[in-house]
């Protein structure tokens, strides 16, 4: 269910990269996140947070997003309740599917303003050994320190991936089957490197 972390980690990688509308073609593979997801079930709320991330992408002229390749590993996932994420560890069978995986299959161009930056990506998400095609939003900024943040909000649901809803004491408690991952990313303009 907290399988949607990695879209936003990606989308806040490129973001950085492209607001820089540098002359030539540059990447990072280093970046900073918080991921929150959030949850329903039938008895209360739920949510999870997650903060590692690893992957590239790469920005040329004019601000096009060239590719990205993001990962996220499943057992980074932390709820507060080591019983709820044993369950969201099976739920997306991390034993045989240890991370989660956003590749961009799209070529993208960001909107950047003076301050803000927007974009739109399209890509293979896997999660749990199943690979959808998802297009999804994002913003950002660029940040006092010479760096880009980017927020955004990504609504899913466990069985577009085949996932089984968990439950819990018999049954009795279900997860709701959709959820919602909020991420913040923040790429340092340190981080940022030309490719030739």
């Amino acid at each position: 269910m907290k399988s949607k972390l990695i879209m936003f980690l990606m989308v806040g990688m490129l973001l950085a990269n492209s607001a820089n509308a540098l002359a030539q073609a540059s990447k990072a593979s280093t970046f900073k996140s918080t991921i929150t997801i959030n949850g329903t079930s039938n008895i209360h709320d739920w949510h999870s947070k997650a903060d590692q991330l690893s992957g590239e992408f790469v920005v040329g002229e004019n601000n096009t997003i060239e590719s990205l390749v993001v990962k996220f590993p499943v057992q980074s996932i932390k709820s507060g309740d080591r019983l709820m994420d044993k369950k969201t560890y099976e739920t997306m069978l991390s034993e045989k599917h240890p991370s989660i995986t956003f590749q961009l299959t799209e070529p993208t161009t960001a909107i950047v303003s003076s301050t803000d930056i927007q974009i739109n990506l399209t890509g293979n998400l896997t999660v749990a050994g199943v690979t959808k095609k998802i297009t999804f939003k994002s913003t950002g900024k660029k940040t006092a320190n010479g760096g880009y943040q980017l927020t955004g909000t990504v609504p899913m649901k466990m069985t577009d991936f085949k996932m089984k809803i968990p439950t819990a004491l018999l049954g009795t408690i279900k997860a709701g089957d959709a959820v919602t991952v909020k991420f913040d990313v923040t790429v340092l303009s340190h981080n940022l490197v030309a490719t030739n």
